[in-house]
């Protein structure tokens, strides 16, 4: 790397430390492991300071829920309706029963007095039960009062018809209720108070105590050797919270700070070692190394914020989600590093990390391996559904066996939203190849579909050029398999790095052959040598405005500028030396480059010259393929080519031999069928 590319690489990394640094935690934690039902491995543990012993979770939840069951709906008594109702006797015209008007307006008052609810019956806060209470509101006044007591619409306009038969006993009150609308003057009075009664349950859960009761200073918490109950698991992660929340009340002395920038300092380095091993060439391109650094860096610093910030949304977090922006760019082994680096945090910080780091990595991995297959259109929400399932089911195993507490419904829907998250958030990868400037692997297979338009126009205007490019991908995915490089990226560079010979597919050999009739003049026939090396040479540049024009990807583009590097074109060059040419017009012959710099740029190289070379062998012996390769390659390196490739002797070594392989299945000898007779 230039000086400029190294302080491009430090100057990130040092910004990460920086970012790390500030997000650790100030105070210290005490991080015992221990379960219930197994025997306490630490010294014998007494509190240096009073604490609270504070509920569980599952405990809050169960008084709050007991709590709920008994709160009472609250009704407000409406004297509007009453009034109105009475106005309405009032006014009614009884005809023959007008004698009964003080009697039916008694009935009424009386019946409201009670109170009336609809016919629905007495409305139940949603979480509790039927209490057979009420309480009725009127004015600043709400008096409790039994359910049975107060009555229902229909219940109400029944007693209104029997107490006017009661009070008159000789009035034919059932032609009267038949004639005249009087049961319609009744109507609820009493209407459900949702805002008092919520207000009251709010006030119930406030109530709640967080404490179950105080451990003294200089009382034994837990012996050495002594089994770790219940109870005592819960007063020693109450004394864990007291000590991380005492320690917290002062400034972080000088040991510690430096004890965070050990931590954070390690962070950095396994990412830069994890980069540096498995795959250094990401340091060279800007936009790779950024896009993976900064990945990286969100969801390392949300694995430290998080259990700080709110330690029971941990496991909503979509930690798989780095995983999966890493798998469109990025080998497996790096993504599966880096992923459990950026979740180690968790295992530092947050409360069971140790459990949920586990659960987070295997939920990682198999989403990595899901994801290969389920990753279009509706299928992510399966892979989505397989990813919750396997954390879910980690989760409970660990719960189990009481490696981690909690709340089992609510840590499962935490998960599942996880999960979601990662379908929602995947879409960013899009966004994120543009502003990045990459290629994600899903778009490098997109590239190799022969059927898009410029590939169909290269088969049908250069024939001979579109087979070339797909035996010279046949052979490189062949050679790249066998050092590990890039096998989708190489692919799509060996289809497109040939592309500008369709603006001119006469002026080589392997069209012109297919498309000139025999006895017609050859394109090269009248021409210098010097013109048709220009010919020649110009299919690099077509090739890139070409690539330019239909957007391809810059990584094809330097394919295209890189398959010859600075080589000559040999046959013209020696053409125009034996024609009495000079040595010094050499320039006029060389392809303008650039050189390979990557292993999957030399595996094309390679692979273009000995696919189009290896048409002119006639010995398909082993020895005569081994010459061939060997020769090939030497003249490549005597050329200078490999002088600025990322490959090393090891990965060359291993390229010759899978080609001489590939050579040998290709070319194999084959037996002489014998010709039949055809009888007459």
């Amino acid at each position: 790397m230039t000086k400029l590319q190294k302080i491009g690489v430090a100057l990130p990394l040092g910004i990460l430390f920086a970012a790390i640094l500030l997000s650790l935690p100030r105070n210290p934690k005490l991080n015992y492991e221990y379960r219930k039902g197994a025997p306490w491995k630490y010294e014998t543990l007494i509190s240096p300071f009073d604490f609270p012993i504070l509920k569980t979770d599952d405990q809050i939840l169960a008084e709050r829920l007991q709590h709920t069951s008994r709160v009472v709906p609250y009704y407000r008594y409406s004297d509007e309706v009453v009034g109105r109702s009475l106005r309405n006797v009032q006014n009614m015209d009884l005809g023959p029963f007008a004698h009964l008007r003080p009697v039916i307006s008694a009935a009424v008052s009386d019946i409201y007095e009670k109170g009336i609810v609809s016919d629905e019956g007495v409305t139940v806060p949603q979480g509790s039960s039927a209490s057979g209470i009420l309480y009725i509101q009127r004015g600043k006044k709400a008096v409790s009062c039994p359910v049975s007591e107060v009555y229902l619409l229909a219940e109400a306009r029944e007693a209104l018809k029997a107490s006017v038969a009661e009070a008159a006993p000789g009035a034919d009150v059932d032609s009267l209720f038949r004639s005249l609308p009087v049961a319609d003057l009744i109507v609820p009075n009493l209407a459900y108070d949702k805002t008092t009664t919520d207000i009251v349950r709010s006030g119930a859960d406030q109530e709640i105590s967080p404490t179950l009761g105080y451990v003294s200073a200089g009382q034994l918490i837990v012996s050495n050797g002594e089994i770790v109950t219940a109870e005592t698991a819960q007063i020693i992660a109450s004394y864990e919270r007291e000590y991380s929340n005492n320690i917290s009340s002062g400034n972080p002395g000088i040991m510690y700070w430096a004890g965070n920038a050990i931590v954070a300092l390690m962070i950095v380095l396994l990412f830069f070692l994890s980069v540096l091993f498995f795959n250094p060439a990401i340091f060279a391109d800007k936009g790779k190394f950024l896009y993976l650094l900064m990945v990286f860096a969100v969801f390392t610093l949300a694995s430290i914020i998080v259990p700080r910030v709110e330690p029971g949304m941990v496991c909503m977090v979509p930690f798989v989600l780095c995983a999966l922006f890493l798998e469109a760019f990025f080998d497996d082994r790096l993504i599966l590093l880096l992923y459990s680096v950026s979740l180690y945090p968790i295992a530092l910080y947050a409360d069971n990390g140790v459990a949920l780091f586990f659960v987070f990595l295997i939920g990682g991995v198999v989403s990595i391996i899901s994801f290969k297959r389920f990753n279009k259109g509706w299928r992510q929400f399966l892979n989505a559904f397989i990813t919750f399932a396997v954390m879910f089911v980690v989760y409970l195993g660990l719960h189990f066996t009481d490696f981690i507490g909690g709340n089992i419904l609510r840590t499962g829907s935490y998960l599942f939203v996880s999960a979601m998250l990662c379908v929602a958030g995947y879409p960013l990868t899009y966004l994120f190849e543009r502003i990045f400037n990459l290629v994600s692997v899903y778009r490098l297979s997109e590239l190799c579909d022969t059927s898009l338009p410029l590939l169909r126009e290269l088969e049908q205007k250069a024939p001979g050029t579109f087979q070339h490019s797909l035996q010279v991908m046949n052979m490189a995915d062949a050679v790249a398999v066998s050092v590990g490089a890039d096998v989708q990226l190489i692919r799509a560079g060996a289809l497109y790095h040939d592309i500008g010979k369709m603006l001119n597919p006469l002026c080589f050999v392997e069209n012109e052959s297919m498309l000139v009739p025999e006895g017609v003049d050859r394109y090269h026939d009248n021409l210098t040598p010097a013109q048709s090396a220009q010919y020649i040479i110009k299919h690099v540049t077509d090739g890139l405005e070409l690539a330019q024009r239909h957007h391809l990807p810059s990584v094809i583009r330097n394919f295209i500028a890189t398959h010859h590097g600075t080589t000559v074109v040999t046959y013209f060059f020696d053409k125009h030396l034996r024609a009495g040419g000079d040595e010094a017009d050499r320039a006029d012959f060389t392809y303008p480059g650039g050189k390979p710099v990557t292993r999957e740029q030399v595996i094309l190289m390679l692979c273009d010259s000995i696919e189009a070379a290896s048409r002119s062998l006639k010995d398909y012996s082993a020895a005569s393929f081994d010459r061939f390769v060997e020769g090939i390659v030497a003249g490549k390196e005597e050329e200078g080519q490999f002088s600025e490739a990322e490959i090393s002797l090891r990965d060359l070594c291993t390229v010759k031999a899978s080609l001489k392989a590939y050579l040998s299945q290709m070319y194999h000898e084959r037996i002489a069928y014998p010709k039949r007779k055809i009888k007459q």
